[in-house]
């Protein structure tokens, strides 16, 4: 065991300030990482915060953040795919329970044993629970890191281990490729990564946004069009069109406006969760053999496939790169949504607490 440096909640209402963790010593199939850059999900809010306590109560202190990009110090004996040196990256999980039909499947996202990056028992008796990517450094079982891609800029990759994937997955899971009309609901973190996923896939790309100040940025990101969902006539030009519409909205909407823009057989996907039930019109559903569905992050497996699809088309996320010392400040700004698209973190801040 050793002691690690990291910001944390002390309480709910408590802003996240320096601390210093327990770290387990790596074990024979573990690996040791510095932790460079972390991204901000508002996952990370909502349990500082404790908003999600009906399904995931805070345990402080806690340390959130789960978009981690980092270089390997250690491994352990039994590690074969990782040496110091290495460029890696940790996501929403470290550890699953290996042996469910979902694991076997490699879709590990949805083991009933999952082990999350922050929150979560931990399995090793280090702390009560998991601490996340807000640290100078974390170990995590080998067959829970991912290899970067090193022409990626690694401020604008962290991002990728949430916001990427959580859209990439969706994307492959509904078969987004050249020749799909595809929809992206939301211009927001999550919106912004789905759109430039979808463009690379060779999709025809449309966003759908209530701001027409987004109107150029969403065509800078790769959409072939950009539809403002509160014009009625605009939406109406697309009834009965789309293959695939991914949901980034995490705020309450009309869904059944969306629902009649898909063809037979078309699907739509919320990535978004809004706090509150979306009343969806049954009838917008089976009249063309239509479906509405949710999807979370990708398993292991997927999650590798993502970051080399992003390295081979070198994308990253639009990212505003802070110390962790504006940790609380940034905070407020996503709550506001005042951030394009998303922060990073430089741990090298991390030195000064």
């Amino acid at each position: 065991m050793f002691t690690a440096k990291a910001y944390a909640a002390a309480s709910k209402t408590s802003p996240l300030a320096g601390t210093t963790i327990a770290r387990r010593t790596a074990t024979e199939r573990d690996v040791q990482i510095e932790i460079l850059f972390c991204g901000i999900c508002h996952s990370d809010i909502h349990y500082a915060r404790d908003e999600w306590h009906e399904v995931m109560p805070a345990v402080y202190p806690a340390v959130p953040g789960h978009e981690i990009v980092g270089r390997v110090v250690t491994v352990g004996s039994a590690v074969s795919k990782y040496k110091p040196g290495d460029l890696v990256g940790v996501g929403c999980l470290v550890d699953s329970d290996h042996t469910c039909p979902n694991c076997r499947e490699g879709l590990e996202q949805f083991c009933p044993g999952q082990v999350l990056t922050y929150g979560s028992p931990d399995r090793h008796g280090t702390a009560p629970v998991t601490y996340g990517g807000y640290s100078d450094s974390i170990v995590v079982d080998e067959r829970f890191v991912l290899r970067i891609p090193e022409n990626l800029d690694l401020a604008g990759a962290a991002p990728l281990l949430c916001a990427g994937i959580t859209t990439y997955s969706p994307l492959r899971h509904w078969g987004v490729t050249k020749g799909k009309k595809v929809g992206i609901v939301g211009l927001g973190g999550l919106g912004h990564m789905g759109v430039k996923l979808a463009h690379a896939m060779g999709a025809h790309t449309v966003v759908f946004t209530t701001s027409p100040s987004k109107v150029e940025d969403a065509k800078r990101l790769g959409a072939d069009e950009v539809v403002i969902s509160k014009n009625v006539d605009e939406m109406n030009k697309h009834v009965g069109s789309f293959d695939f519409i991914l949901d980034c909205v995490a705020a309450q909407h009309d869904i059944n406006a969306y629902i009649q823009l898909l063809t037979r057989d078309g699907n739509i996907t919320m990535v978004g969760a809004p706090d509150k039930p979306l009343s969806v019109n049954v009838f917008g559903l089976i009249m063309g053999r239509r479906s509405f569905s949710g999807s979370p992050i990708g398993g292991l497996a997927e999650t590798q496939e993502m970051l080399d699809f992003c390295g081979q088309h070198n994308i990253t996320a639009d990212v505003e790169v802070i110390p962790i010392q504006k940790i609380n400040e940034a905070y407020e700004r996503i709550v506001k949504s005042d951030v394009k698209y998303r922060f990073s973190i430089d741990m090298a801040s991390l030195k000064a607490e």
